[in-house]
């Protein structure tokens, strides 16, 4: 009984599994160039494999069946030489080899065959088959060469009192316009690699304007789509047109519904006020007055983190003239502020949106630091703008919560300044809402960096 290791097994599947992955690294990525593969690989090898197995047996065929009939040639005119020595100047042999089979033949003395000439790949095939031929017609010997210049094949056969030297061309034992069949198969392959790539264009031109129109809705960008393509494109784009439409309306009521909301508390805070300031300038009101204040920043704050941006149309945005101001508004706070700028600071997206987004980033850093950097960089593909501060920064493991609506790192500072802990989620859902993100790390004054990634 054989028994077969497992190693054994597992070294063929390992060997597959990295020419798969191999395989895998350098195929296309995108669905225009696969389907393009799946299209004209097929053809090449289908192409490829008659152009081998018809060629092959054609040259071999018709090599062999032309070479034989110049072995007859040769052998006949061996024959006519041998029937008729009576002829002193050989006329007749000459006359015949140049009309009847349109060769040239000369009548040379007695000597010995010329040593074997290199063979070449390009004609090994005519050297093999003329040989052969010529064995099996003649049992004088002889010498071949096939590779002279001008088309033409010598042949030498030595007899007993001459050697006959004749010379035919090429054509006349070698199959040599196959490259007619060649550069019909080339015209072929083209016009159908052309035809597939045009149909192959305008099938894959819709899949990728839905994704476009996909990714721009991502983005919070206006977009205007219409389904077309395919059944199954077709499909999908109108599944897409659905689901924007249930989004639109999902906001809108739900701006609707805060609307109503904040109109009612506002109207509550508003009756408060008017409430203390009926009651004068005691201490009690002053106290309820700051609690007044408070409750209304905090309502605020709720609403506009609820609410969001969505209402707001996308246009070209200056992100270089916002840092500016917010760096103008550092400095009259009595912070140092530096903005540093690389690239075009041109992006299009939600104007107020992204004015909140890098006020809320850049308030964070005026509560905890006395230094702030502000730069933004534009890749070409994205604009990531950075938020840096001195201050007491934001432990590894405690930065994600951070983000978290209602989440204060340290729920005994800053009480006084109704901080309601929504300045970084409201930030991350602008910059999400954008197709973006924000990040904390490190930052290089040795406080924290925020950084928001925002897509062009």
């Amino acid at each position: 009984m054989t028994v077969v290791l497992p190693e054994v097994l597992a070294a063929p599947r390992n060997l597959w599994r990295r020419f798969a992955n191999w395989l895998h690294d350098r195929m296309p990525k995108g669905l225009y160039a696969r389907a393009l593969l799946i299209v004209i690989l097929p053809v090449v090898l289908l192409q490829s494999a008659v152009a081998y197995v018809f060629m092959e047996r054609y040259w071999e065929v018709v090599t062999y069946r032309l070479s034989s009939g110049m072995a007859r040639q040769v052998a006949a005119l061996v024959d006519v030489y041998q029937s008729f020595p009576q002829d002193p100047d050989h006329a007749q042999l000459r006359r015949i080899a140049a009309f009847d089979l349109n060769m040239e033949i000369a009548i040379l003395p007695k000597q010995d065959l010329p040593a074997p000439t290199p063979k070449t790949a390009l004609f090994s095939l005519l050297d093999k088959a003329l040989a052969k031929e010529l064995s099996r017609r003649l049992k004088q010997p002889f010498w071949i060469n096939t590779a002279l210049p001008g088309n033409l094949i010598e042949i030498q056969v030595a007899l007993d009192d001459a050697t006959l030297r004749m010379f035919a061309t090429r054509t006349h034992a070698y199959a040599s316009n196959s490259y007619i069949f060649f550069m019909w198969m080339a015209i072929a392959s083209i016009i159908i690699i052309a035809i597939a790539t045009s149909f192959l264009r305008n099938q894959i031109r819709p899949i990728l304007r839905l994704a476009r129109a996909a990714e721009e809705f991502g983005k919070g960008r206006n977009v205007a789509f219409s389904p077309r393509g395919a059944r199954e494109v077709r499909q999908a784009g109108a599944a897409f047109l659905d689901m924007k439409r249930r989004f639109e309306r999902a906001i809108e009521q739900r701006t609707t519904m805060l609307n109503g909301v904040s109109h009612d508390l506002r109207t509550i805070i508003t009756r408060f006020k008017l409430s203390l300031a009926l009651m004068g300038d005691s201490h009690e009101a002053a106290d309820m007055r700051k609690d007044v204040d408070e409750m209304e920043r905090m309502v605020e704050a709720y609403l506009a983190f609820a609410r969001g941006d969505g209402d707001e149309s996308s246009s070209p945005t200056d992100i270089g003239a916002i840092l500016n101001e917010l760096k103008a508004d550092t400095e009259k706070r009595g912070l140092a502020a530096a903005v540093k700028i690389k690239g075009d600071p041109i992006i299009v997206a939600r104007p107020a949106a992204i004015k909140r987004l890098l006020a809320n980033l850049v308030g964070n850093a005026q509560r905890y630091g006395k230094r702030i950097e502000l730069s933004a960089i534009n890749d070409g593909t994205t604009m990531n703008v950075n938020v840096d501060d001195d201050g007491p920064g934001i432990p590894v493991e405690r930065r994600e919560e951070a983000f978290r609506p209602f989440y204060r790192l340290d729920e005994s500072r800053n009480q006084d300044e109704g901080n309601s802990g929504l300045g970084l989620a409201i930030a991350r859902d602008i910059a999400r809402a954008h197709g973006g993100d924000i990040t904390l790390d490190r930052s290089p004054l040795g406080g924290l960096r925020a950084t928001a990634s925002l897509p062009l």
